[in-house]
């Protein structure tokens, strides 16, 4: 059954058990701080992709959980949807919108013959863009491009250059430390997310219009890795979607492969503006804020 939504309702915010040197740029705004950091800056050998990531949280809010955020296909993290960051800062986060390669998408190389020849190929796409660690050769990618990579670069350079940030409490080992990270995306970025909570347990996993990937050239099914098991618990998940936009139906699908409660998976259908897309409402129209906050619950 679809979870729609539908304008006006009173939703009650609730505590879920899951949520147990110089920068590029530096804005100050009445509350919140604004850091545009190159990739490169972070780690020189990282060429491709280069615009800056943006980062954002609010100093007289006690720490709390980092919010990542993965964009869609040709996202450019500065122009990423502000009003879901401020709503996730209000929240008790601190937020990471990621600039990652987003230039090619998994549909756009795994399709027609590709595909044919190898149902896995969404996976190994996944993987690389975020691990970099598999020998998929479709995609460019350098290991120093993967997502992980940049998370961990990025935190260590803020660690060392915003020193009253204690950004080091996001890292263990010089790695990571997931278990206070939240990841969501939009798109492409959706998937990157999913992919990413199935692998590593954080706290909380919002999948906005997350990807459709497939593992027939038919499109009849999607992608085996949909199927896999989860180390982040399901009811730390949740899905959204617009009904009016053309890939509802398997994205809905994909939700379902995932195990994602039936109650934390959000049909979408406000309507859209003149000149946007029903594909990207989810996480720029500001009548949802009252979805963004159940979704993401407390940071802190």
């Amino acid at each position: 059954m679809k979870n729609y939504f539908t304008l006006p309702i009173l939703f009650i915010l609730l505590l879920f058990n899951c949520s147990s040197s110089k920068t590029d740029v530096t804005l100050q705004t009445p509350q919140n701080i604004v850091f545009k950091i190159k990739p490169s800056k972070t780690d020189f050998r990282i060429k491709t992709a280069d615009t800056p990531h943006y980062i954002t949280y609010n100093p007289s809010i006690n720490q709390g959980k980092l919010l990542l955020f993965l964009a869609g296909t040709y996202g450019v993290a500065t122009k990423g949807p502000k009003n879901l960051f401020k709503t996730a800062i209000e929240q008790g986060y601190r937020v990471i919108n990621l600039q990652y390669i987003t230039n090619i998408s998994v549909s756009r190389i795994c399709s027609g013959e590709t595909l044919t020849n190898n149902s896995s190929c969404a996976e190994e796409f996944r993987q690389k863009r975020i691990y970099g660690d598999n020998d998929f050769s479709l995609i460019l990618d350098e290991p120093q491009d993967a997502i992980v990579n940049r998370l961990t670069k990025l935190l260590i350079y803020l660690s060392k250059n915003d020193k009253k940030g204690n950004w080091e409490f996001y890292l263990e080992n010089g790695h990571p430390k997931w278990e206070q990270i939240a990841v969501s995306g939009q798109s492409q970025g959706g998937g990157m997310a999913a992919y990413i909570a199935k692998k590593q347990r954080v706290p909380r996993v919002i999948v906005f219009s997350g990807g459709w990937d497939y593992s027939t050239t038919d499109r009849k099914e999607i992608a085996n890795w949909y199927y896999t098991s989860s180390v982040t618990p399901y009811n730390c998940w949740y899905g959204t979607y617009h009904v009016k936009e053309p890939t509802a139906t398997t994205i809905e699908k994909t939700y379902i492969a995932m195990n994602i409660p039936e109650n934390h998976v959000y049909g979408l259908d406000l309507a859209v503006p003149d000149g946007k897309k029903a594909h990207s409402n989810g996480v720029r129209n500001i009548n949802y804020k009252n979805l963004w906050i159940k979704m993401l619950g407390k940071g802190n």
